[in-house]
């Protein structure tokens, strides 16, 4: 009994270890995507009506004016073009609406829209969009989008206060755009899949190119640059390209990628990859605060002396700096992002303080990688 549980034991560990992917291993749908299978974006300006007196000021938005008159006119409702300026509405506005056509969206089916207000509409609330035409880059109508709007917000006030909540003047319209247009998209033609890396890197190109080749034979995936791998479709896969593909992107590939630090210097944000490494050098770090007060004081002249009042600003400025430190960072081969930080923090130094610091060591030749600062 004993033995049995042993072995079971032994079989489930060894079972654990054979099946788990390694600890640096993504998906190759998370890591490349087909070529030619992208968003494409779309763009259409209407109106949005209904809206309680914070529409567009239209002797402001003369753009609003037009299509306003633009949009009666087609609805057969004749105006005297010498009185459009006689038009004084409040509860219309302008917007600018924008949506996302995903690949393979077949005609019929819905997508969501983003509605911004392009005038002086204080808020979006409660309005509904008038029928308008979604464009792509190409000038074509690809959707038609209308419906109530949602903006999550409100905003009430008069001349003295007011109150607003979220953002009043952008909204979504959930399945608001009916698409009438697809894109064509053709995959595996000429028998070859061509994927795109989302972050370019040889190594990781070519361990991906030998997972491909290890489950479908050599010479089915060939890395042509950083960026790109081709893949050619193997002869059972001819008139099953999709089931081909899904079993391509569920396969696990060992990531690499070069060794960065990236600093935000807005945000006092450090993000340090896991092959970075430090050589020995030496940090000196001291407290340099200054301090500027300034201070105003009033000369008055005497009674019945002629003189004017004057206010005479004083300025005082303090400087401190407190003892600074020398440390020394004895980095080894293999250290871990835990032993630097570590380090660094043995100065006693803010997240602001250590980006000057990481960019001295860069500057110094000590840091072995890549410091990139947003």
């Amino acid at each position: 009994m004993k033995s049995s549980l042993i072995f079971f034991t032994t079989l489930i560990f060894c079972t654990f270890f054979l099946t788990t992917p390694p600890a640096d291993a993504a998906r190759i749908k998370d890591l490349a995507e087909l070529r030619g299978v992208r968003n494409n974006q779309l763009l259409g300006y209407g109106l949005i009506t209904g809206l309680n007196g914070t529409g567009d000021d239209m002797t402001k938005s003369v753009f609003t004016l037009q299509a306003v008159y633009n949009m009666m006119t087609r609805q057969g409702i004749t105006l005297n073009p010498d009185n459009i300026n006689a038009i004084k509405l409040k509860n219309v506005a302008a917007v600018m609406v924008t949506a996302t056509l995903p690949p393979f969206a077949k005609s019929g089916s819905t997508i969501d829209i983003q509605v911004s207000s392009m005038g002086d509409s204080k808020s979006l609330a409660g309005g509904t969009l008038l029928m308008t035409p979604l464009i792509g880059p190409d000038g074509k109508v690809y959707a038609l989008a209308q419906g109530s709007l949602s903006t999550g917000s409100f905003a009430f006030g008069g001349k003295a206060a007011q109150v607003q909540k979220n953002h009043p003047t952008v909204g979504t319209i959930s399945g608001g755009a009916t698409i009438e247009r697809s894109v064509a998209t053709q995959l595996g033609v000429g028998g070859k899949l061509e994927y795109q890396m989302r972050n370019a890197d040889f190594t990781t190109a070519s361990n991906m190119a030998e997972v491909i080749n290890k489950r479908f034979g050599q010479g089915s995936a060939f890395p042509e640059t950083s960026g790109t791998v081709k893949v050619a479709i193997p002869s059972q896969f001819k008139e099953d390209v999709v089931d081909f593909i899904a079993s391509v992107e569920i396969l696990d590939v060992e990531t690499d990628s070069p060794a960065r630090v990236v600093v935000n210097e807005r945000t006092g944000t450090i993000v340090m990859g896991k092959d970075v490494r430090l050589s020995t050098v030496a940090v000196s770090h001291g407290n340099l605060s200054l301090i500027i007060r300034e201070d105003a004081s009033v000369s008055q002249p005497n009674p019945l002396a002629e003189g004017q009042t004057v206010v005479i600003p004083k300025t005082k400025a303090k400087v401190v700096e407190d003892d600074g430190q020398l440390v020394l960072l004895d980095m080894k081969k293999g250290v871990s992002i835990g032993e630097i930080a570590n380090a660094l923090n043995a100065i006693g130094a803010t997240p602001r303080d250590l980006i000057a610091i990481f960019q001295a060591i860069k500057a110094s030749g000590s840091l072995h990688g890549e410091l990139i600062i947003i």
